[in-house]
């Protein structure tokens, strides 16, 4: 998948009001709202801007904290970046392909493989259930 770079406005024009404030905007939905929290089928978690494939459903768990959380992100889909608003620290998960906000990482999964939470917004994703 080719890199996305496309304007302010042809972004506004493509998401929903809520996709753009978190995608472009890097905001954050509120805690147990998202469509995608409580998804438990079989399939490919992608980013709602571009289609590119983020996470597997295999790497989802539920980690109580009110966004759907990953242990793990496919090879490649993402970017992490240090990100000190907020006056915290912590590290910011961005699409690979159209740099798109999707959430943060956290690294206190203890009882998951990775030991990381990638806590992601419901927003930025799209569900492809598997065939």
């Amino acid at each position: 998948m080719s890199k996305m770079d496309l304007t302010d406005a042809e972004w506004k024009k493509k998401l929903t009001p809520e996709q753009y404030e978190i995608l472009r905007g890097k905001g954050t939905e509120a805690p147990f709202t998202g469509k995608l929290l409580y998804n438990d089928k079989a399939g490919s978690y992608t980013c709602a801007a571009c289609g590119n494939v983020l996470f597997d459903s295999n790497t989802k768990f539920e980690a109580d904290c009110g966004w759907p959380s990953f242990y793990d992100a496919k090879k490649g889909s993402v970017i992490l970046t240090p990100d000190d608003t907020l006056g915290m620290q912590r590290v910011e998960v961005t699409c690979a392909n159209c740099g798109g906000h999707l959430g943060h990482v956290f690294d206190d999964a203890p009882d998951q493989p990775t030991g990381q939470r990638f806590c992601i917004n419901s927003a930025a994703l799209e569900f492809l259930p598997k065939r």
